[in-house]
């Protein structure tokens, strides 16, 4: 049966079929030989987007501006400072303004049911950068990256997430790995698991009944055995700065490392991370919790460097992920 995902909104890779997901980044493959042959096209061309950014980034910003314009589009930014939206004017009236001068709209903040309202009042696609309990661009691009260096179909990888294991990536993978019949296992404190969403792995545990796919939890090292790909997150954002020696005590013991990679006993096993990393002392945040005594990097330099870390090549597949959900939801045949 042949996909048509025009007029959708990219909200969580739960609103998708297994078929639906794999025709994304089949796209997103395609997409990325035409840009690295020097091809651009002209799907998007004529198509205005609207980017709304209550939390800021590098690699989401870049992705969608530089994907957009690369189909022949053009994309406007609004962060919270440049719009009055939820404060002079409500988010459903902003929805309905923005739906009629606009092709798509990216939303990135915090909770899903802003971009759930986005989508219900604007009449136009809206696809979600990130909220406080999904990811969803980002997990595809994480899924293509791992078809670029593991040679196993996807229902075959196995996937350990390390360290905060309550957090929008633990909760998307597990989407993700859901849909795609794969397996993963959220590795992190017995304390974390129990303030884990109930509901989130419910709703991944009934697809998976579907895909064959499997969600574990475990705090025991011996879930990494047999490991294809190692991800991890970092333990504290800007303005958690007073939840940082909690979180170090708390999760130093899931820090990346090569002892943790060896641990899978497979020598393919890769490294992803959906950045920015603390992996060394070069920021002003390491540096400033460094001298207070903390320590938060959440993978060693080694690992973060080494020969088993593909996290450039995830964070340009970003790019390559969010032109195809573009291309698929708003652009030209």
């Amino acid at each position: 049966m042949a996909v048509n995902l025009k007029g959708r909104s990219f909200l969580t890779l739960m609103d998708f079929t297994p078929e639906e997901i794999r025709y994304m980044l089949d796209l997103a493959h395609d997409l990325k030989a035409k840009k690295r042959a020097g091809i651009t096209g002209e799907t998007l061309k004529g198509k205005n987007i609207v980017l709304l950014f209550e939390k800021t980034s590098t690699r989401t910003r870049c992705s969608f501006e530089t994907a957009c314009l690369d189909e022949g589009g053009h994309a406007v930014f609004l962060d919270s400072a440049s719009s009055q939206i939820g404060k002079k004017e409500s988010l459903e009236d902003s929805a309905k303004v923005l739906g009629r001068f606009f092709d798509g709209i990216e939303y990135r903040g915090f909770e899903q049911k802003t971009v759930e309202m986005l989508a219900k009042y604007s009449g136009v696609p809206v696809w979600n950068g990130l909220t406080d309990t999904d990811h969803p661009t980002q997990i595809l691009a994480d899924l293509l990256t791992i078809e670029e260096h593991i040679s196993k179909p996807l229902n075959k990888i196995k996937v350990v997430f390390c360290g905060d294991i309550r957090n929008n990536m633990s909760y998307a993978w597990m989407y993700g790995c859901a849909k795609m019949g794969m397996h993963f296992v959220a590795y992190g404190p017995d304390e974390l698991a129990k303030e884990m969403d109930k509901e989130v792995i419910e709703k991944a545990a009934g697809v998976c009944a579907e895909t064959g796919g499997k969600i574990e939890i475990s705090s025991d090292s011996a879930c990494l055995l047999g490991a294809d790909v190692i991800y991890t997150d970092i333990w504290a954002s800007m303005g958690e700065e007073a939840e940082i020696p909690n979180r170090v005590k708390l999760l130093t013991p899931y820090k990346v490392t090569q002892q943790m990679l060896d641990s899978t006993e497979n020598e393919d096993v890769i490294f992803l991370h959906c950045l920015p990393s603390f992996h060394d002392f070069e920021t002003k945040m390491a540096k400033e919790q460094k001298e207070l005594g903390y320590d938060i990097r959440e993978v060693t330099d080694e690992v973060f460097r080494g020969s088993h870390s593909k996290v450039f090549d995830e964070a340009e597949n970003r790019m390559h992920t969010i032109k195809a959900v573009m291309v698929a939801t708003i652009g030209r045949q």
